[in-house]
């Protein structure tokens, strides 16, 4: 299932003398698709699927999320057709361009000052959980569940949602987990989700659980789309805020170069970041004769669709036609991720302002593991330094 060769694009004199040069950080962490699922690669082919309105979403364990659904509707990551049509344009005003800027950049800012003070005051701290509070404020605020601690909430979502660096193994450990987790969504939705239903019941506001009260939701189907926003858009984000700015740590002419750039600019520079990291490595759809898995890794590296040298970080590549900054990491066709607009803003507002920290540097690179939930990498224990800076 391969993708339709294409002339390969001519930018020998962009690529590193070294052809094979690989800038990619958690290539090593990932492993591959599904079991027993044919595998698609390259640009061409994945989309394909993607765009094909025949295909409906799989992965992202909707087989666990359906033991906790009973017969609730399923969430909008698993509608397809008029319904999720319906339900993607009645959120859709919560993530344009305009209301990211004029809602929640504020905030960004905001949750970015007030993140880096508490950095700054500890002499240093890891970039992870510093990502993750980040994440989590911006999201929470868009979807509605802001009647609760922020701190409160990413640890409880990361104790259900970070799964890399779990060592036991075997039915006993299974079982132990499957229990953790029931407790751990009983209490997101006590501590987090009902708060806010009850809050919005009181008081409508321009948020997705006002929206989905408006369109008769019961609270076990809102815990179900808040979990899924949890999934999809506060810990990806939390991850690729980590990875963008070990990549920047990393090279000082990069993060010169991002700390001199416009708006723009900045986020052509994490597009590619992402295009070469892409948080989610696989995708999945039913389709046609059984359930595919997507390998946007290899689609995001096809040098038919990004140029040559794929692998090295280069944001002023050029590429085929058609083919954008990010590539296929937020996906495509009707399930592309909605929230792509906020994820880059807020990663560049908080990466701009942590990186002009005096004497901050990188005191230890993250360890990199593979989360089979989101079919991603997970990036932990990423320190981060504060060295006294002295007057000339």
């Amino acid at each position: 299932m391969a993708s339709h060769p294409r002339a390969a694009l001519d930018q020998t004199a962009r690529c590193p003398v070294d052809h094979a040069r690989d800038d990619r950080k958690s290539a090593s962490a990932a492993r591959g698709g599904l079991l027993d699922a044919p595998i698609v690669s390259g640009y061409d082919a994945v989309r394909a699927v993607l765009r094909d309105t025949n295909g409906r979403q799989a992965g992202f364990k909707a087989e666990v999320i359906g033991k906790y659904r009973s017969q609730a509707r399923p969430p909008i990551l698993y509608l397809h057709g008029e319904a999720h049509r319906r339900q993607r344009s009645g959120t859709a005003r919560f993530f344009t361009p305009r209301v990211v800027e004029t809602r929640y950049r504020e905030l960004m800012e905001r949750t970015s000052d007030a993140l880096i003070a508490r950095l700054v005051s500890d002499g240093g701290g890891e970039l992870d959980k510093l990502s993750l509070d980040m994440a989590v404020a911006v999201a929470a605020e868009i979807v509605g569940l802001t009647e609760s601690d922020v701190a409160g909430m990413s640890r409880r979502l990361d104790s259900f949602f970070s799964t890399a660096f779990q060592t036991r193994r075997g039915r006993f450990a299974e079982l132990v987990s499957f229990l953790l987790n029931q407790w751990r969504m009983r209490r997101f939705y006590a501590m987090d989700v009902k708060p806010a239903i009850a809050a919005r019941r009181a008081t409508p506001r321009a948020d997705v659980i006002s929206h989905l009260l408006s369109e008769g939701y019961t609270p076990l189907e809102i815990l179900t789309e808040c979990f899924t926003y949890g999934a999809a858009g506060m810990v990806t984000t939390r991850e690729f805020i980590t990875m963008a700015g070990w990549h920047l740590l990393e090279r000082p002419e990069l993060r010169t170069e991002f700390l001199g750039a416009d708006a723009d600019s900045q986020i052509a520079i994490l597009e590619e970041i992402l295009r070469l990291e892409p948080v989610v490595g696989t995708l999945y759809r039913h389709v046609e004769g059984g359930t595919v898995a997507l390998d946007i890794r290899s689609a995001n590296g096809d040098a038919t669709a990004v140029g040559a040298c794929p692998h090295a970080l280069d944001p002023d590549r050029e590429r085929a036609p058609r083919v954008t900054g990010p590539g296929l990491a937020f996906g495509d066709g009707e399930h592309r991720c909605p929230g792509a607009g906020v994820a880059l803003h807020e990663s560049a507002v908080f990466l701009d302002r942590l990186l002009r920290v005096p004497g901050l540097r990188l005191a230890r690179a993250p360890d990199v593991g593979w989360n089979p939930l989101v079919a991603g990498y997970e990036l932990r224990n990423c320190r981060l330094a504060i060295d006294p800076v002295t007057s000339p």
